[in-house]
């Protein structure tokens, strides 16, 4: 059966590493996903985490019964700048040795491109991968990947042909409900040809860029190219989840025992933890759990 982990960014700057899964626990949740944190996996940069840290970090998470079933690292892997996307490829080995350490399976990111370069982004990506993905598959690890909006690629159905092309079983999708308007809003033929590639859903609402004839959202100058999204409490903007979940159903996700459902609502830290125990029951409402 599918599990529901916590995002713990809304506690990032109140709280420290350690006391995460103290947070998880309290609130209900039995799974963190790990997201770039200062002391641990920051964005873009080499990870700070020593043995002892790794150490004191699965303690906490063994004494609150909490378990970690995927970590989130950012790096330039698709960079068109081949110095920072070797500086990537290096900082990901060290991501990938401390994801053995503490015994975590899953590696959830992002392409980390750009879409003004789009042709040397993907050849920049097919690249770290030729490096990374030997490593990954021999130590049993699956990574999946989010096309971001504002990456190389941000179509769902491209984004897949790209994963597609590493033909690795090891290589799998992350499907954002925030992002699904940068998607092509394609869920439903998005997601049964995913199938079991799909690995991780990310559950937080937007609002549909493209509705009002382009001004859901008002920003300055009109025609720019800011990928605007919001990461809402469910029920906030115009994804349809009752939808995505009857997809999710038939299409066997929500039964796989490997599934997971990440809550990551970013726009209301000042009631985070409201927030994330009405994350947590309305997910379990809608996969019947």
């Amino acid at each position: 059966m599918v599990r529901i982990a916590l995002d713990p960014t809304p506690y990032h700057h109140d709280f420290g590493l350690l006391e995460f899964p103290d947070i998880a626990a309290r609130l209900g949740y039995e799974h963190l996903q790990l997201t770039p944190h200062v002391d641990f996996t920051p964005f873009f940069r080499y990870p700070k985490a020593d043995d002892a840290l790794v150490r004191a970090l699965a303690k906490r998470a063994s004494d609150a019964g909490v378990t970690f079933p995927a970590i989130l690292p950012v790096q330039r892997l698709s960079s068109p700048d081949e110095q920072l996307r070797l500086t990537a490829v290096k900082n990901f080995h060290r991501v990938i040795q401390l994801a053995v350490q503490l015994e975590i399976p899953v590696i959830n990111t992002e392409f980390s491109g750009r879409p003004e370069l789009a042709e040397e982004s993907e050849a920049a990506f097919y690249r770290s991968m030729d490096d990374l993905l030997p490593l990954l598959e021999s130590e049993g690890l699956r990574i999946n990947f989010d096309p971001h909006p504002d990456d190389f690629v941000e179509d769902g159905l491209e984004a897949w042909r790209v994963l597609r092309g590493l033909n690795s079983p090891a290589v799998g999708f992350v499907y954002v409900a925030s992002h699904t308007f940068h998607y092509g809003d394609r869920a439903a033929t998005l997601i049964p040809e995913l199938g079991d590639r799909l690995a991780t859903v990310y559950a937080a609402d937007t609002f549909d860029h493209h509705r009002s004839h382009g001004l859901r959202y008002i920003s300055n100058p009109p025609g720019n190219t800011a990928r605007v999204h919001q990461h809402l409490r469910i029920g906030d903007g115009d994804v349809d989840f009752e939808a995505l979940f009857a997809l999710l159903g038939t299409s066997g996700f929500l039964d796989r025992p490997d599934s997971l459902i990440v809550s990551n609502v970013f726009a209301e830290d000042e009631a985070a933890d409201e927030v994330s125990r009405f994350q947590l029951q309305r997910l379990r409402e809608l996969a019947g759990l």
